[in-house]
């Protein structure tokens, strides 16, 4: 674009995190100089300000408010799958499909050169209308999409249960391949309806497939025979954005756990945290404390209450 600096758009799926990744490829984009506007769901604003402290750089980076239109079943002031139980997440994608024209009327505005989208399979079609360049940001590694998601699946239907125990033709990873349960759990949710009646794995699919080049949160060095499966199978660019860490916090540990840490050896503690949308059935939580009660060592796990249970401490195991 012969551009030293650029306008960037950011229109993530109403997830925390695919947000926050998001986030921090914008903070880096801001460090280089770029700007960015950040387009957010906020009803109520709640998710707008869990996620300002991330905002490292709030000269260049502007949240842009996105009301979340009104589906039947969604409550009123839901903005993110937090605010939701996963029966309801179809209905959040279909409100998020119901943004296109809003979106639209914003781009003109801000005439952004490119806009970065997982989701929102509908983006390039505005971004070809407008004369602005469109780039899928997918929040995952690079491996999983060329096993599951790439044309050459797309082509020959390989869409059953039996089809996703193996890799597609040409896949450069032999060692990787789905057990049966594995394949069954991941073949049904390719082929469930994900938003606006449309099948998941469709929506996917149309997201990579129409988009002018392809990001990843991925890096060469790890990852580069799968990188280049996936230039070989989009025949598009491939960017990835390298290993994109949360800054450290400035803020001190409490007094408590300081205490607590430094009664054992350095490198002694284990940590657990499954991330603010995991909820686990009952067995599977008690399963997994056991299992680090097992271990012997000190652990910290970081977890929600199990699905059906008030409160961590009524679903921790007897004893």
């Amino acid at each position: 674009m012969g551009k030293s600096s650029l306008h960037i758009a950011m229109y993530p799926w109403f997830a925390i995190g695919h947000i926050t990744p998001f986030l921090y490829l914008s903070n880096k984009l801001a460090e280089k100089g770029h700007t960015i506007s950040f387009f957010i769901p906020t009803n109520t604003g709640n998710t707008q300000a869990k996620l300002q402290h991330l905002n490292l750089y709030p000269d260049h980076i502007t949240f842009v408010p996105i009301t979340v239109p009104h589906v039947d079943g969604l409550p009123p002031n839901a903005e993110t799958t937090l605010d939701l139980p996963s029966s309801l997440f179809s209905d959040l994608m279909t409100a998020m499909d119901q943004t296109e024209s809003h979106i639209e009327l914003l781009l003109r505005d801000l005439k952004p050169d490119i806009v970065f989208y997982d989701l929102a399979c509908w983006v390039p079609k505005l971004t070809r209308k407008l004369g602005i360049k469109s780039i899928y940001y997918c929040v995952i590694t690079t491996a999983p999409v060329g096993y599951a998601l790439v044309p050459a699946r797309q082509r020959n239907g390989y869409h059953s249960e039996t089809d996703f125990m193996q890799p597609p033709s040409g896949f450069p990873v032999s060692s990787i391949a789905l057990h049966v349960h594995e394949a069954r759990l991941f073949n049904a949710m390719l082929n469930n309806k994900f938003g606006s009646d449309v099948l998941f794995i469709d929506r996917l699919f149309a997201s990579s497939d129409e988009a002018d080049a392809l990001g990843y949160w991925a890096c060469r060095e790890i990852e580069g025979p799968c990188i280049d499966y996936l230039v070989s199978q989009f025949e598009k660019p491939v960017l990835v954005s390298g290993p994109i860490l949360v800054e450290p916090p400035a803020s001190t540990l409490e007094e408590k756990w300081v205490e607590w840490l430094g009664s054992f050896k350095a490198g002694s503690v284990i940590y657990c945290a499954l991330g603010s949308e995991i909820k686990l059935t009952k067995d599977q939580f008690q399963e997994l404390v056991l299992g680090f009660e097992l271990c012997g060592l000190p652990f910290i796990a970081a977890l929600k209450p199990p699905i059906g249970a008030e409160s961590v401490e009524a679903a921790l195991p007897e004893g």
